[in-house]
């Protein structure tokens, strides 16, 4: 039987190698020289403000993480926040899709929060909200370009939606409907602690609200920041395009067949673009501009995160006990 670390290998190998081909497709079926011809119009100065204005926006990400974890009982302070969330942006440059940093983000943290199932649920509520706030960003778009929308890019709107509500209905079913006195004592007890977690969400829909009025500001302000670095490129397509475009882009990086979903946002723009009348290789020239915001930051997210622990006391504070440090409860 394969080992688990030959299995891992393997697995990333195919990613990569995925990223790769897609990558190879496109830079082959287009005009190569026209691609590096328009990415070479990059100013280094603008693209070293997108990467700050990246990392700054990410905050935002931090504080609607911390706030959905704590309001189910996670009890994270935002030092620990601020450093697993960076160290995930970190991972997401290494790992399959978009969510993969949240694995690595949720695990550092583990030790160090005051209840793992509030931790938990509250970063699965997190990230379904954010596919919650593309779905409503990608929709304003709709609603500003109704005249110019094909059936076919209906069909991917309205297939991302059933996406996002499968998912949350899923995932609150799965919880909700499995009957606790029929799994194992270790199984039911970790399902009891989830189900409290939900429980403790469903009691605080300012939490839930807030933390979806982030996410939408988070993901608005990402795309123009696309826009405005495609138009330093001479790229020139209107923000309700982009509105509409980019959410739906970025919930195909979902798929984790890709390294980070690289290769697949950049088809998927392609595709989405093509009835508005962009070009591909405009398309494709803003995809792989903002890619490489996404890994440089991502790179750049891990010495961010090292940088924190260095100015909070280095090793990431160990949870306490509720009933011995009345002080974690203030800490949410």
């Amino acid at each position: 039987m394969e080992n688990a670390p030959k299995k891992s290998m393997r697995r990333a190998l195919i990613r990569v190698g995925g990223s790769a081909v897609m990558l190879a497709l496109l830079l082959v079926i287009l005009p190569f020289d026209e691609i590096i011809e328009t990415l070479g119009r990059m100013p280094l100065p603008v693209w070293l403000i997108g990467l700050a204005v990246y990392l700054c926006l990410h905050f935002i990400g931090v504080v609607k993480w911390r706030l959905m974890s704590n309001s189910a009982g996670a009890g994270m302070p935002l030092s620990v926040a601020a450093r697993c969330y960076y160290a995930g942006l970190f991972g997401n440059t290494f790992l399959p899709s978009i969510v993969g940093g949240d694995v690595v983000r949720a695990g550092l943290a583990f030790k160090h929060v005051r209840s793992k199932s509030g931790l938990l649920f509250g970063s699965f509520i997190d990230r379904l909200l954010d596919f919650v706030a593309l779905i409503a960003v990608a929709g304003i778009g709709a609603l500003l370009l109704p005249t110019a929308l094909d059936p076919q890019s209906r069909r991917i709107f309205l297939a991302a939606c059933a996406f996002v509500g499968l998912l949350a209905v899923g995932g609150f079913a799965a919880l909700a409907v499995v009957p606790a006195r029929r799994v194992p004592f270790r199984v039911r007890r970790k399902l009891v602690h989830l189900r409290k977690a939900m429980r403790a969400i469903a009691e605080r829909p300012a939490a839930v609200t807030m933390v979806l009025t982030l996410g939408i500001t988070l993901q608005f302000t990402l795309v123009v920041l696309n826009a405005w670095l495609s138009s330093a490129v001479g790229i020139h397509i209107s923000l309700a395009m982009w509105l509409f475009v980019w959410p739906l882009a970025k919930l195909s990086g979902v798929l984790p067949v890709t390294q980070n979903g690289i290769g697949v946002r950049e088809a998927a723009q392609v595709v989405l673009f093509a009835p508005f009348g962009v070009a591909a290789v405009s398309a494709v020239a803003a995809g792989l501009v903002f890619e490489s915001i996404i890994l440089a930051g991502g790179l750049l997210g891990g010495l961010l995160s090292l940088i924190i622990g260095r100015l909070f006391s280095g090793p990431l504070p160990r949870s306490t006990s509720p009933a011995t440090n009345p002080s974690v409860h203030a800490a949410a």
